[in-house]
């Protein structure tokens, strides 16, 4: 870790992305197994761990890009500042393109990448100014603040919470996301606090991960912790404030944090203590350009959608004529699904292959 690389993180790195084009494109959302599915509103999915667990791996990542940084405070906060500013408008262009289909008007503001950018920025800053036992007592302030402004500014329920009344009065419903039925943003501006706390529980995990040694320390560490937040998580949500991804809940916060710091030290145990990797080459290349391989994915689908195939669409002509016909309903989706992962793998082993890694 010391050296900036970690083979464990990249690979946890790229089985995040690769499960998050994944669910984000199966042949059919009328055909999806409910594994790949996010829960409807409360509850956890596998599907509703692969943000957090990203959000967990950028902290954690942090934590070792910082170490670099020692001495020079303003050279990381340009750092943050730069990557999360970028990261935000790649998002926004994103939701715009191509462009010429949708005003600006209508544009959705928020989004997976503005949270990751503005959760970037917003941590970023803070770990400049703040030692680990501040950023605990932060952390632990926000998730208590924030289940106090839910549940006095609003109820729990899609159509009653405090996020959706402030995205709405802050930014409009034409610039909301509207998948629920009504205006409401997953990804909205008031939830993005608690989303900060999961990066920031990555970062701590990795500060105390660089201050162990040996990976057999690491992994005791990161089991007993993971146990400790998991178990924290449950109990938050059996006492009030369920697990829901959508509105990124305290509890949701500490149970997923939890999770990914179990997962991470199956992943260290695996590859760098028994350095069994033979597996693992295709998240390998996931994990060195992840920000490359999510674009690039959302770019292909939303091609795909505007281009015309006699009364479809290219992306439902693929489906129904090239899948759905040779595999059935549920089975075709998914292998829809895992045919466009590996599309979007050949670009991102293509780059892997040529030691190219885009970076913001």
């Amino acid at each position: 870790m010391a050296s900036g690389r970690l083979l464990s993180l990249d690979i946890f790195r790229g089985m995040t992305i690769f499960f998050m084009i994944l669910v984000n494109t199966p042949g059919s959302w009328n055909f999806v197994y409910a594994p790949l599915l996010h829960a409807k509103w409360d509850g956890c999915t596998p599907t509703d761990l692969v943000f957090p667990f990203f959000m967990f791996i950028s902290g954690v990542s942090m934590a070792i890009s910082y170490a670099k940084y020692a001495g020079s405070r303003i050279g990381w906060i340009n750092k943050v500042v730069y990557r999360g500013l970028a990261i935000i408008l790649i998002g926004l262009l994103l939701n715009w393109f191509p462009f010429y289909h949708k005003h600006i008007s209508e544009l959705r503001v928020f989004g997976v990448l503005q949270r990751i950018g503005l959760s970037v920025l917003l941590v970023g800053v803070l770990i400049a100014f703040s030692g680990m036992r501040s950023l605990m007592v932060v952390t632990v302030a926000i998730l208590i603040g924030y289940w106090a402004l839910m549940l006095g500014g609003g109820d729990l329920s899609l159509e009653g919470n405090l996020i959706r009344k402030l995205d709405l009065a802050l930014v409009g419903e034409k610039h909301i996301y509207h998948g629920f039925g009504i205006p409401f943003d997953p990804e909205g501006l008031l939830s993005t606090l608690p989303a900060c706390c999961t990066m920031m529980i990555g970062y701590l995990t990795g500060m105390v991960l660089l201050k162990t040694s040996g990976n057999p320390g690491k992994v005791k560490w990161l089991l007993i912790a993971g146990m400790v937040l998991t178990a924290a998580g449950y109990i938050w949500s059996v006492l009030g404030f369920p697990l829901n991804k959508a509105l990124w809940s305290s509890s949701y916060v500490l149970y997923t944090a939890g999770l990914a710091m179990l997962f991470l030290s199956l992943m260290i145990w695996l590859i760098d203590i028994r350095h069994v990797t033979g597996w693992s080459y295709i998240f390998k290349s996931f994990g060195q350009n992840p920000l490359a391989s999510f674009v690039l994915s959302i770019l292909l689908v939303k091609i795909s959608l505007h281009i015309k195939h006699g009364e479809m669409n290219l992306y439902e002509a693929v489906f129904e004529k090239g899948f759905r016909p040779f595999f059935g309903d549920y089975p075709g989706s998914l292998m829809f699904a895992l045919t466009f992962v590996l599309f979007v793998w050949l670009f991102a082993w293509w780059m892997d292959r040529r030691g190219i890694v885009i970076k913001v």
